[in-house]
């Protein structure tokens, strides 16, 4: 047996034409199911309009026309347009009042009746956030003003004292660096409780490399105490970075490989440091050993340290030895300004007879300033959507017996355009600069490769001054697989040799995301302006980082 479902109809109607164009106005349902829905769909209505100002609206009972359908009978009556609000400074301060509108006298204010109840409970919320959770506030002594005006008393349901921060407790990860929290997430204990607040700071969680929020915060409420309590959990965020890249060595017309490998250590002491080290083998006998150690927050200050040691052996010609130590404040979660000392020191390896008098024995010291701003996406691929860092440095070299002040500067920075979900486009410039009145060999800028410009030996340039574009156009296959395009563009000067010259690279590559790590293919042909494409140009660049 086969049981049908019977419709019900519902009509509602005003006592003239213009109550009934504002009753189709607010689009009530016509079409239910039983006679409940079309009860529940009256008075939805009534509160649609009591919402609109028609306070004084009435409706007659429901009149059945048929088996199936209903009509429903409003008068309207009079709209009131606005209302005058009664406050009190001591329960509700002038500059919350000015967050809903601007219309505030000495002792009341005017909202539109349109905007009440959104308004309350924008004051609500205000005064929730000024560390009182459970005041409450609410009109009373609602009349009538004039013929579109209301006025009303604003009073306070409860009041109970200033509310404040005891504790804060951590749940998952209990071993959470405490000085981010201090000075990151800036939340502290004896502070004003602030729900709000609370909330919107703790998203600066998923910034974090090594901790992800697991759930939004908790509030436990005592008579004589206020518990915060955090859901945090500590995420894999150590790497291992590698690549092979090959391609024909033009004098000898046969296959060099290069690579480097690139290790980063994130909070394995709980403290939220960072250690990376990186071995750069390059085609052109060139070793590269960088280590650097982060820490931040010392003593629990807002200050961090970086330390860093750089060394560099060109071939047999010459080693670099750098140190840096710099220390930084954090203004907020995204941005650091650094204040530091870079000391170099050169060796010329070539014997006294085949001297070059380009590269010389020299040390130098410079301090520096440096601006960094970062900001991430939602995008494991690309999880970073802007970056800048800005650094001017300024000292001294000394060689043999001159000694000559330097100054240096450095840019680098990239922007993601999302255009949708699967296309994008990457946008990176990188620059350095260094005036001098002379300059040796061994302390120009390298550049060239994978991270430079693409389609070139890596660290195959030498220039006193370069600027370089990276450009990327996305597409994503899917959460794992992606394919960009490569065009590059480089201008250089190396004021030792008198060279200026403008470079291209070309090509295309793909990244996937494996088991093992996200695997980076890229094929760029690089040329200067004057030269021909030759395929025997071409770089392939491999890459995979693994995160444990």
């Amino acid at each position: 047996m086969k049981v049908i479902g019977q419709n019900f109809y519902l009509k509602i109607t005003g006592e003239t034409e213009i109550e009934n164009t504002v009753i189709d106005s607010l689009s009530y349902k016509q079409s239910h199911i039983d006679f409940n829905s079309i009860k529940a769909e009256v008075n939805m209505l009534q509160q649609k309009l009591f919402q609109i100002g028609y306070i004084e609206n009435e409706v007659k009972p429901l009149i059945k026309e048929n088996d199936s359908s209903y009509l429903s009978f409003f008068q309207l009556k009079k709209r009131y347009v606005d209302i005058h609000i009664y406050y009190n400074e001591k329960i509700v301060p002038r500059n919350i009042i000015e967050k809903v509108t601007h219309q505030i006298n000495d002792n009341y204010f005017i909202l539109p009746f349109t905007d009440l109840e959104k308004s309350l409970y924008t004051l609500n919320s205000k005064i929730s956030d000024l560390g009182f959770p459970f005041n409450k506030i609410q009109l009373q002594n609602i009349t009538i003003k004039n013929n579109t005006t209301l006025k009303a008393n604003l009073t306070s349901v409860t009041n109970t004292e200033k509310r404040s921060i005891d504790k804060i407790i951590i749940k998952g990860y209990e071993k959470f660096p405490k000085a981010y929290l201090k000075h990151y997430l800036k939340l502290k204990t004896n502070t004003t409780f602030n729900l709000s607040e609370i909330k919107e700071k703790t998203e600066a969680l998923n910034d974090l490399r090594f901790a992800n929020k697991i759930k939004d915060p908790e509030v436990l409420f005592t008579k004589d105490s206020t518990i915060l309590y955090m859901y945090i959990e500590k995420a894999k965020s150590n790497n291992f970075d590698g690549f092979l890249g090959f391609g024909t060595n033009e004098s000898t017309n046969k296959i060099d490989f290069n690579g480097y490998l690139n290790l980063n250590l994130n909070n394995n002491l709980n403290a939220g440091e960072s250690f990376n080290l990186i071995y750069k083998s390059d085609e052109s006998e060139q070793k590269t050993f960088n280590a650097n150690l982060n820490i931040p927050y010392l003593f629990s200050s807002p200050v961090g340290t970086e330390v860093g040691l750089q060394i560099l052996k060109k071939d047999s010609s010459y080693t670099n030895v750098n140190q840096v130590a710099k220390l930084y404040y954090q203004i907020n979660p995204q941005t650091n300004i650094y204040l530091g000392i870079k000391n170099t020191n050169s060796n010329n390896l070539l014997s006294d007879d085949n001297a070059i008098s380009e590269i010389q024995d020299y040390k130098s010291n410079m301090y520096t300033l440096k601006f960094s701003y970062s900001k991430l996406q939602n995008n494991y691929l690309f999880n970073r959507n802007l970056f800048l860092a800005f650094e001017i440095g300024n000292g001294k070299r000394k060689y043999l017996n001159n000694s000559e002040n330097q100054t240096s500067l450095f840019i680098d920075a990239f922007k993601i355009f999302n255009l949708n979900q699967k296309n994008s486009a990457y946008i990176r410039l990188n620059a350095s600069s260094l005036f001098s009145e002379n300059y040796l060999e061994n302390e120009l800028f390298l550049f060239g490769g994978i991270n430079s410009i693409r389609g070139f030996e890596e660290n195959s340039l030498n220039a006193s001054m370069y600027g370089l574009v990276n450009t990327e156009y996305r597409y994503q296959l899917s959460n794992s697989l992606y394919i960009h395009s490569i065009i590059d563009f480089s201008y250089f000067e190396n004021k030792l040799t008198i060279q200026k010259e403008k470079l291209y690279g070309f090509g295309f590559g793909f990244g996937l995301l494996t088991k093992a790590g996200l695997l980076k293919f890229n094929y760029a042909n690089g040329k200067n302006e004057n030269q021909k494409f030759k395929f025997s140009n071409s770089k392939i660049h491999l890459s995979l980082t693994a995160i444990f």
